[in-house]
């Protein structure tokens, strides 16, 4: 099972996400910002707060964006 256990802010609208099997990912995640619920995180200020929701597993922001753990994996280099 893939789950998050930290994520940090590296510039722009990439973050190191580090998962479960002790692994970490760089992730870009400009090119999926799309619909509504994920305009908020075009502002720099706003995408720079993401965290960690432990209850689901995964990144998440203060208006309820996130991304499945899966998602985030697959697309990390």
């Amino acid at each position: 099972m893939c789950y998050v256990t930290d994520v940090s802010y590296i510039k722009d609208y990439k973050l190191r996400v580090f998962f479960g099997d002790k692994t970490s990912k760089v992730v870009d995640l400009q090119p999926y910002l799309d619909g509504p619920v994920f305009e908020p995180l075009k502002d720099p200020d706003f995408f720079k707060r993401v965290s960690v929701n432990h209850d689901i597993d995964t990144i998440v922001w203060p208006n309820d964006a996130d991304f499945a753990p899966e998602f985030l994996y697959e697309i990390g280099r």
